[in-house]
């Protein structure tokens, strides 16, 4: 799957773009108004098929200004219907930086979803694990992150404020949603399979990190890594959505260089992952009512 040419690639959308992208979301599915956005990362698109009362799909091929997936393992279509008793929308797959788009790209499908009425963002990612105890398969609920990419600079938030989603200036102190936390612990408790709690870190992509890369991350307090979520988690607090992330461990970190990570290996643990993470979200959207 490849990228449309014909894209333009703005540094930032204007409210009237981001009300014509919502507004094709309407006439597809009329009267439909999701409480939640859910965004599901590399080889977790299987969860997509727990959406009952389906809506409509729509590739994302077929929306104005929408970031389209061009990655292995990211289906590219929205679905929206329910889940566990609530109205969502689901992004089966997800467009990164590293792909050639600007920030406000990868962070204008959480303002649509905020515009059609979503009070929540469930974010989900396949990350290596850089805290020795993580094993591939585990889930981690993240806690905080740290924004590289955002901290260079790079922001979904840069150009004009928009402020009919946000303020100026957005405190990220309280990014990830302690309530949705509480919630998903409960769910893995009565589950009966472990719920790790971490810093996620976001880099640029796309290569790997080498092993002084990852020293240097584990030293500064990140227990996972990947190449997405934080832009999205970003656009979602400034629009005052509540924020649930989760971080699938696809792998265990390269620390001493003695292992060759693949996207392959990335995928294959994101499908045999799918299960929890179906389970851990359902449980959170079940209790949301």
């Amino acid at each position: 799957m490849g990228a449309r040419p014909e894209l333009r690639k703005p540094h930032y959308f204007s409210l009237e773009d981001i009300d014509a992208i919502a507004a094709e979301i309407r006439r597809r599915a009329p009267g439909f108004t999701p409480r939640v956005g859910l965004i599901l990362g590399s080889g977790l698109g299987q969860v997509a098929e727990a959406a009952a009362d389906v809506q409509a799909v729509i590739p994302y091929a077929e929306l104005p200004d929408w970031p389209e997936a061009t990655v292995w393992g990211h289906a590219g279509r929205l679905i929206l219907g329910h889940w566990a008793g609530q109205p969502v929308l689901i992004m089966q797959g997800r467009a990164h930086y590293y792909e050639g788009y600007t920030m406000a790209q990868i962070g204008l499908p959480v303002r649509v979803m905020r515009r059609l009425g979503a009070e929540f963002l469930f974010v989900t990612n396949a990350a290596g694990g850089i805290n020795p105890a993580y094993q591939p398969g585990d889930l981690m609920l993240i806690r905080d992150h740290i924004n590289f990419m955002g901290l260079a600079g790079l922001s979904p938030l840069r150009g004009p404020n928009l402020d009919a989603l946000g303020p100026r200036f957005p405190d990220m102190s309280r990014a990830y949603d302690p309530h949705l936390r509480a919630l998903a612990h409960e769910v893995a408790r009565e589950a009966g399979f472990p719920l790790h709690e971490g810093v996620y870190v976001g880099v640029g992509g796309p290569q790997f990190e080498t092993p002084a890369d990852l020293r240097f991350l584990h030293r500064v307090g990140a227990d996972a890594v990947g190449m997405s979520t934080v832009p999205e988690v970003v656009t979602a607090v400034h629009s005052g959505m509540r924020v649930l992330g989760v971080s699938g461990i696809s792998n265990r970190a390269n620390l001493d260089g003695q292992t060759i990570t693949t996207h392959e290996e990335v995928l294959e643990a994101g499908r045999q992952m799918t299960p929890k993470l179906a389970t851990l979200l359902a449980g959170v959207l079940a209790r949301l009512a």
